[in-house]
Parts: structure tokens; sequence; C-alpha cells
């Protein structure tokens, strides 16, 4: 039902984010040039992995995720924008529109059995925790919230979240925790030791 869920309801909507995205395809060509299309494996349902598709936010180059974001970049992350290719990865039924995010594949073997429980639904373009906080709250926060989901997931609680996520863009807050582009990388339960990796 989840999936039929939400290939109608990305279809039916259509009509209103297709022009949307080819008109911030075209900004972004402007703006950045190429690549238009940001692609990164990322791990989904039983942390299989896939091609997740957002429109680029970075400059290329060297530098911190923080660095090479751009002000257009940063726009487009406030209104999430970028995550407009998100739905085709839904259509191929890669993603659901409310899910877990999917995070890095290098993320997989640092999660304790408990937090690896986030894989056991489809990852989402938005999800419980995207509306507890976003960004902006810890690591251990977020993956409460996730399994929290995956334990209670239903079409109404997804049209909740939806609801939810419209207001928390149009508020605009969440989107980075301090002096990250995203969120400081995730490195297990010895966070004091040191950081790899980025977010996106």
């Amino acid at each position: 039902m989840k999936r039929v869920w939400d290939i109608v309801l990305v279809l039916v909507t259509a009509p209103l984010w297709l022009p949307l995205l080819a008109a911030t395809a075209l900004a972004v060509r402007l703006a950045m040039g190429r690549p238009v299309i940001f692609r990164q494996l990322r791990p989904g349902l039983a942390g299989r992995p896939f091609l997740l598709l957002k429109f680029r936010t970075m400059r290329m180059g060297t530098g911190s995720d923080a660095e090479r974001l751009t002000p257009f970049g940063r726009l487009l992350r406030r209104t999430s924008l970028d995550e407009l290719p998100e739905l085709f990865n839904v259509l191929s039924g890669e993603m659901s529109l409310v899910g877990p995010r999917p995070l890095l594949m290098e993320y997989l073997p640092r999660y304790t059995p408990e937090q690896a429980r986030r894989h056991e639904a489809l990852p989402g373009i938005t999800g419980w925790a995207q509306v507890h906080g976003r960004n902006a709250t810890t690591w251990e926060e977020r993956f409460r919230c996730d399994v929290w989901y995956v334990d209670h997931r239903s079409l109404w609680l997804d049209l909740r979240i939806l609801a939810m996520t419209a207001w928390q863009v149009v508020r605009g807050r969440g989107i980075s925790a301090d002096s990250h582009a995203t969120m400081p990388p995730f490195v297990g339960d010895f966070s004091h030791i040191g950081h790899r990796g980025s977010q996106r």
C-alpha cells in the first residue's frame, strides 16, 4: 500500500513539481555550471546501495562541505529544492516519500544493532527525524526517531510527516548544525576520536 501511495502521489503532483524541477535545473546550470545533478551511492532498504540523485549545491574542488557550499546552494537547501530529483528515486522504488534519510555507505559498520534497524524501511525524502530537528539535532536523537518510525509507520503517520515537512520548509529551520553544511560526520560511539567523511 505504501508503494502505491508513493507512486500515486508523485504522479498526481507531477504537473506541479516537474516545471519546478526544470526551472531549478536551469538555475543550477547557470549559477554553478555542470554537473547539475549530484549522484552518490547511499544505503537503501537492508543497506543495499542505490544511486541517490540531488541538485548540486557545492562548488567542485577541495575544502570542507561548509566552505564549498555556495550561497545559491544554501538557498536550495533552505527551500529543499535540492531534493527534487529524489522523486525519481521514489518512482524507481529505491526510496519512499517518507522514511529514514539515506546517509553514507561508510556509516553502515558504525551503527549499533539498534541504530541499524533504520534500514528496515525504505529511505525517504523526509522522515520523522526531519520534522524533529532535521540536521540541528544529535545523531543519537536522529537515530531514535528513525527507529521509532520503523516501528510505528503507517499511511496516516506518513501524511502527518508530509504536512509537518511542508511547515518545516516554510520556517527554514534545522537546515544545518553550527559550522557544518549539514551535520558533523557520524563516527559511531567513539565520536571524540575524530571525524571522517561528509554527509553530502
